[in-house]
Parts: structure tokens; C-alpha cells; sequence
């Protein structure tokens, strides 16, 4: 990705007013000072393991500029200008290694969101509006190959367990997986979360996108 800093090789995005109508493109810092409304698309995987139906979800980089090392979505990523959810659902091969054909998702329904915040001591406000999507996958999780600049690991929770951690009726959920070493290599790893340890989303998208995922598995 471009540094900011660079605008003529910045990312540029389709913008939006309120009610989605098409206003033109800008470039992502611009979006992001300036709060306009723009697209993005969720991923998230889930996975049987015999009885257990299983949901995956990934520790974003220490080098992000928001919400480093905070859990989220297994997949994500903004569409750039002109750029369609097909086109868009390349973010799910490039953090993950997986590959998955778009007319395989399962349509979740749209989540929007606004946030504001400081990224490395810049003040922003995001605006957008996302597709969500789920996926069935059918390898196990050391499978996958992490995009170590976006992606510090992948971890896998009971789907029945995240949503009463988001519900408020748990404290901490039990998740096993994998985080990168400093030679990008796997390292086992086991975490206890809390719901306070994912990007900050409304409780009710995290537990809404879970039991949607249970009636796919």
C-alpha cells in the first residue's frame, strides 16, 4: 500500500453521500480526514472440526495504523475506485493465502459503521458501508498463509462461545491458532479474548454475523 504522503500513488476510492448515491472518487487519506462515506467488504470463515462448528478470525498487525494487534474480521479490505465486491473479495486470498471464488461467499447482509479516532497521532473518521460475507472452510487452520504486514495471526473459536462473549453472558472465550514468528514461520498459540479485544463494532454485528454463520454449518 502506498504511503500517504505520496499522493499520486495514493489509494483512491469511490465516495458516497449518506444515502449511497455516487459522488466521485478521493483519494484514501481524504476519505478518511473528511469522513466520507465509502465501500468495504467483510470475509469471515468458519469451519467444522467434527462436532464443533468453529469461526476464524485474525490479530491485525502491530503495524496497523488503527486497532494494531486488536482482533477482527478474518478478511477484510476497502474497495478501491471502480472496483466491485467481486473484485474486492482478492482480500481474502492476499491475508490469508486462501484462495476463494466470490460466487462462493454467503451474503450476511450490509454493516455500517462510523468511528473516529487517531492513526499514529492523525485524527480520522471512518465512514463506510460493507458487504458482509461468510465461507465454509474445509482445511484445517495451518493452511493458511498470512499476509505478515496486514496479519500477525489467524485463531479459531466455538461459534456457540463468541456469541454469548458478545451477548454479555461470558467473560472470555477459549481460541486456538497460530501467530507469525519473527522468520514468518507458525507458532502455536492459545488465547483467552474478551470482546473488548476485537475493533470496536457494535456487540450485536459481532453476535448477529455469528449466528448467521451457524445456520451455514
Amino acid at each position: 500500500m502506498a504511503a500517504l504522503g505520496h499522493a499520486s500513488e495514493e489509494e483512491h476510492f469511490d465516495i458516497y453521500d449518506e444515502a449511497g448515491a455516487w459522488l466521485g472518487t478521493a483519494p484514501r487519506s481524504e476519505v478518511h480526514a473528511r469522513g466520507l462515506w465509502h465501500r468495504s467488504i467483510h470475509c469471515w470463515l468458519a469451519r467444522r472440526d467434527g462436532d464443533r462448528k468453529l469461526v476464524l478470525f485474525q490479530q491485525r498487525s502491530s503495524d496497523k495504523d488503527t486497532y494494531p494487534g486488536f482482533y477482527d474480521i478474518t478478511a477484510a479490505g476497502h474497495l478501491t475506485a471502480g472496483e466491485s465486491m467481486r473484485d474486492a473479495a482478492r482480500e481474502i486470498e492476499e491475508e490469508l493465502g486462501a484462495s476463494v471464488p466470490f460466487e462462493a461467499l454467503i451474503p450476511l447482509g450490509e454493516a455500517r459503521k462510523e468511528a473516529a479516532g487517531f492513526a499514529k497521532g492523525t485524527a480520522f473518521v471512518d465512514r463506510e458501508v460493507s458487504e458482509v460475507y461468510g465461507f465454509v472452510y474445509d482445511a484445517p487452520l495451518g493452511s493458511l498463509t498470512l499476509q505478515a504486514e496486514e496479519v500477525a495471526g489467524v485463531y479459531e473459536a466455538d461459534l456457540e462461545e463468541m456469541i454469548a462473549l458478545f451477548d454479555g453472558e461470558l467473560d472470555l472465550a477459549a481460541a486456538a491458532g497460530f501467530r507469525l514468528g519473527p522468520d514468518r514461520q507458525q507458532l502455536p498459540s492459545t488465547v483467552q479474548v474478551k470482546a473488548s479485544d476485537f475493533v470496536t463494532r457494535p456487540s450485536s454485528y459481532y453476535s448477529g454475523v455469528f449466528r448467521a454463520l451457524l445456520l451455514h454449518l
